[in-house]
């Protein structure tokens, strides 16, 4: 079976077409390269002894997403990751947000719904539940008005699918992810981010690598046990296994609904500080940081109740913070010798 993963040769997107590669999946990878290397083919191939079909396209290029589907039409699944995902640029430049994040998914929506049936899982974000009212966050949590455009482009892109869903052969999942961290354990894929990073753990790795001068602590003085926030941090690997079971579901006509939606963490929220003591740990690393104040658009702990993947799915996280950080500190360590 032919699947389609945008964004395929970008952080997540990568992982997973590893293991839909290591499944049987033929895969044809879409990416722009605007935020990732086409060197990740050769890690890909190093991992599966396959490279995945790979097309430079710009998916806010609604004729080159024709084209696309034209030249392939035997696809029987799509991954879309393909979308920008910072915070904080989305806050300065939200009009890039609206047109790269909507546009996109709008125009592959277009062309599923010409198809007889069509399996579609979205790459969508814990940020549609705000700041939650009760941890550990269910999917009934309400969806909070958004705290970026990035957020928002989240739940407007569940809304499209949910609206397309009832009037077309379109079946899908949506994914909301916590905080996907780590690197392959082969250390021929990780996380890569152009310019300075706006996640905490290439952030924690580039400071102790020496490229960066110290790692800044957004705010101490949240309502947490140690003051800084929590978030779940999930393994990139196991978030990648997660995707290959949801379409199975789909391709196995499992889904009990036309959307179902599921929550992708590990269950445990950690602390920021309890983060950069987790890597100096398994680093032998000291890390030097310095404590400024908060970021807007930062919630205070947002962390998964994961009993709908565990149960529906039959998926759940393997790997530990732990792992996942000696994982992301020896790909790091890798990317720069």
């Amino acid at each position: 079976m032919k699947i389609l993963v945008t964004g395929g040769l970008g952080f997540i997107g990568s992982h997973t077409v590893v293991e839909l590669q290591n499944e049987g999946f033929e895969v044809v990878a879409i990416d722009n390269l605007s935020n990732s290397s086409i060197e990740v083919l050769d890690g890909i191939e190093k991992i599966t002894s396959k490279k995945p079909i790979f097309e430079k396209i710009d998916l806010r290029e609604k004729s080159a997403v024709q084209n696309f589907f034209k030249k392939h039409q035997d696809i029987t699944g799509v991954i879309h990751f393909a979308a920008s995902k910072a915070v904080g640029e989305s806050v300065e430049n939200p009009l890039l947000y609206y047109e790269n994040n909507i546009n996109s998914l709008v125009y592959l929506l277009q062309e599923l719904a010409n198809l007889p049936q069509a399996n579609f899982i979205f790459s969508s974000s814990c940020t549609v539940y705000g700041q939650a009212e009760k941890m550990p966050i269910t999917e009934d949590a309400s969806v909070q008005p958004a705290n970026s455009p990035y957020g928002n482009t989240k739940q407007i892109g569940e809304e499209i699918i949910n609206d397309v869903a009832k009037v077309t052969n379109i079946n899908a999942v949506l994914l909301r992810y916590f905080n996907p961290i780590g690197a392959h354990s082969s250390a021929e894929i990780g996380e890569l981010p152009i310019g300075i990073p706006q996640n905490l753990v290439p952030f924690i790795t580039q400071t102790a690598y020496g490229l960066r001068k110290e790692l800044s602590v957004y705010g101490n003085d949240y309502p947490t046990p140690d003051g800084t926030c929590i978030r779940d941090y999930i393994h990139v690997v196991d978030l990648a296994k997660a995707h290959v079971v949801a379409l199975q579901r789909l391709l196995n006509k499992q889904n009990l609904e036309k959307v179902e939606t599921f929550n992708l963490g590990t269950g445990k929220g950690s602390s920021v500080l309890e983060v950069i003591n987790a890597f100096e740990k398994v680093s032998g690393q000291k890390l030097p940081y310095k404590i400024v104040g908060r970021r807007e658009g930062d919630v205070i702990s947002a962390y998964a109740n994961t009993d709908k993947a565990n149960k529906v799915l039959g998926w759940k996280a393997a790997f530990s913070l732990e792992d996942a950080l000696a994982s992301a500190w020896k790909w790091e360590q890798k990317v720069r010798s």
